[in-house]
């Protein structure tokens, strides 16, 4: 199956302290006209670490005025506000109006900055650890491995409807391109290639999974997705490699199917295959 093992670049997890590096800072050094070379690249790293603890700021304490920052921080007003402007436009902050409670002041209020739902995913998550837990918590009370098995193929059944509607909108030799590609809008970067001799066929490579560390724990995800390929293509498949077992690539081979069956492929496509 497919989840965070294998992260888009740029996307690896942080120091506890730090944001993750998911395009918070985007080619500082040509932004800022930044000298070339070692000089560069030493002031990449400072600017990203102070975008980072700015951030981080922002997180432990809650929205925050620029003025807030500054003094937290130990840095000028208009350096906050250079390091806001990049959050700003990289979707990790947004500037927001001051909430005042009870009497209003004159004047107008003052601008706070909080974490966008971006931001904030950023930051390292118990999301894996949250799902684990929650799968654990139905093998023990409702059914144990086979309320899990449900609980798996309900919910790559919720996704499948997309992945049916691009494989029968193509013809038969076209279906793992469309699966590739509709698996791909759903964030597992998914290729169709052949398959190497004397195989003859294709390979369904997913180059990223959303569940991997879940599905290391708990297989039947990886199992119910293979189950729906199979369904979905109207033919028998054979899973050979996964991401949550610590390959590189999540691996599915899919036989050729021969011209003779083409019609009974596409009659039984959506059904599992006796």
């Amino acid at each position: 199956m497919t989840q965070g093992t294998v992260r888009q670049s740029g996307r690896g997890l942080p120091a506890p302290e730090e944001l993750r590096n998911n395009g918070v800072v985007k080619n500082v050094g040509e932004a800022l006209g930044t000298p070339t070379g070692a000089h560069q690249e030493e002031h990449a790293t400072g600017e990203r670490s102070t975008r980072n603890r700015v951030a981080r700021s922002i997180l432990d304490h809650g929205p925050s005025t620029v003025t807030e920052l500054a003094g937290r921080l130990g840095l000028t007003p208009a350096a906050v506000r250079r390091h806001l402007d990049a959050l700003v436009a990289d979707d990790v902050v947004e500037a927001r109006e001051q909430r005042v409670y009870g009497a209003r002041t004159r004047g107008r209020p003052a601008k706070v900055f909080a974490l966008t739902d971006c931001g904030r995913d950023a930051f390292d998550q118990s999301y894996d650890k949250l799902a684990a837990d929650a799968l654990r918590w139905i093998q023990e009370r409702f059914g144990g491995d086979e309320a899990v098995v449900a609980f798996a193929r309900a919910r790559i059944a919720e996704q499948a409807a997309a992945y049916r509607a691009a494989i029968e909108s193509v013809a038969p030799e076209e279906r793992t391109e469309a699966l590739a590609k509709a698996l791909s809008a759903d964030g597992y970067a998914a290729t169709a290639r052949s398959a190497p001799l004397p195989q003859k066929g294709e390979q369904l490579c997913q180059h990223h999974c959303p569940v991997a560390h879940v599905a290391e724990k708990f297989p039947q995800l990886c199992e119910a997705e293979t189950e729906i390929f199979s369904q979905l293509l109207g033919t028998h498949v054979q899973r050979l490699a996964t991401i949550a077992h610590g390959d590189g690539v999540c691996t599915t081979f899919i036989p050729k199917i021969s011209k003779t069956t083409d019609n009974a492929t596409a009659s039984t496509a959506g059904r599992n295959p006796a």
